[in-house]
Formats: structure tokens, sequence, C-alpha cells
């Protein structure tokens, strides 16, 4: 586990408590309380937002297997922080009752006084119903998510290995040249030590054989 990530993960948690306290407190005010209080609590959700920025970037820079279980819980994070968006939106909206219908819709209920006691049962069922196949969606979404985050990471770390075996091989190519380079040169020194052990034995033998010479006169 990052410590880093850790940091912001605790950081987030303790903001999204009092943005919670803050959004519950708000609800009751009025005038000019009340807008000093959302001031403060959308300034919260900036902070917020950039705590989740850095727990992603985080989360992207470690190890296949770490990054897929951060990426799930900055998921939740990231989800929670929407939740608390909707709930400042709902107490920042100048129509309560429209707020209200908004969710009605969204969850796809109708209004109770307009429905008989029977309906108001099937649609709750159907409404179970409903909310379980999009748990299930959820959970498949999830699930892909996760499978495409790997997907990802492995071919990025595949990439990497390629680049790493290609300077690998540009090393050992250029090792290669060095070798052939340094064959040549010990060749031509090799040939050169020849050349002048004949000219050096060639020197001592006529040496030898003047000395001989001059002996002999000499001793004549």
């Amino acid at each position: 586990m990052s410590e880093v990530f850790e940091g912001y993960e605790r950081q987030y948690c303790e903001l999204s408590t009092n943005l919670s306290r803050k959004c519950t407190s708000a609800g009751v005010l009025d005038g000019e309380e009340k807008h000093q209080k959302i001031s403060e609590i959308e300034a919260g959700l900036e902070e917020a937002v950039i705590l989740i920025r850095k727990m992603d970037l985080e989360a992207r820079s470690l190890q296949a297997g770490v990054k897929a279980m951060l990426l799930a819980k900055l998921r939740e994070y990231k989800a929670d922080l929407n939740k608390l968006k909707k709930e400042v939106k709902k107490i920042t909206s100048p129509d309560t009752n429209q707020v209200a219908r908004e969710e009605l819709l969204e969850s796809g209920m109708v209004d109770a006084h307009m429905v008989s006691a029977d309906q108001k049962g099937r649609l709750a069922m159907s409404t179970e119903k409903l909310n379980e196949s999009s748990d299930r969606i959820k959970e498949s979404r999830r699930t892909m998510l996760e499978t495409e985050e790997l997907g990802v990471s492995i071919l990025q770390d595949l990439h990497q290995q390629r680049q790493t075996l290609l300077h690998s091989h540009e090393k050992l190519h250029g090792v290669d040249n060095a070798i052939d380079k340094s064959k040549k040169i010990l060749t031509a020194m090799s040939k050169r030590m020849s050349r002048n052990k004949w000219i050096v034995g060639s020197v001592i033998s006529a040496l030898v054989l003047a000395i001989i010479f001059i002996l002999y006169f000499k001793l004549s």
C-alpha cells in the first residue's frame, strides 16, 4: 500500500465527514448564515476534488496488483463525492420541490398520492426488481472497468519491457562494434610486433656478423 495514497485518503475521509455535517447544518439555516456555510462547503468540495485527483494519479503510478485495488477504492470515494455534490445542489436550489421531483424521476418513482394502494405495491415490487437489476449492471460494469484497467496496466508493462529489451539490444550492438574494433586493433598490433621482431632479429644478426668479422681480422 502506498503511504502517499493513505495520506490523501485520510485527508479526504476527514473532509468528507466535515462536509456532510456542514450540509446537514446548512439545511436549517437562512439568509447570510446559509450563504456563508454554502461557500465553505463549495470550497471544501474543490479541495475534495483535488484530493481525488491526487489519489488517482498516485494509484496509477503503482504496480498492477496494488493499482487495481486502489482504483476500486477510489471509485467509492468518487461516488461519495458525487453524493455530496447532490446534497449541496439540493441545499442551494431555490425550488426545493423541483429538486424532489427530479430525484423521484431519477429513481423511477411516481407521486404516491396519485396511485392506489395496489398500484403502490406493484410499483414497490417493480422498483425493487429494477434496483436489483441496476445493482447487477453496476457490478458487471465495475468488473468490466477493473478488467479494462488491468488490461491497460498489463499493456503498459509490456510496452515498458519492450522498450527495455530494445535498449538492451542497442547496447549489445554497441558492445559488438567495440569488440570488432578491439579485434582489429589487436590484430594490427600483433602484425606490427611480428614485423618489429624480424627487424630486431635482423639487426642483431648483422651486428653479430660484424663483430665476428672484426675479431677475425684482428686475430689474423
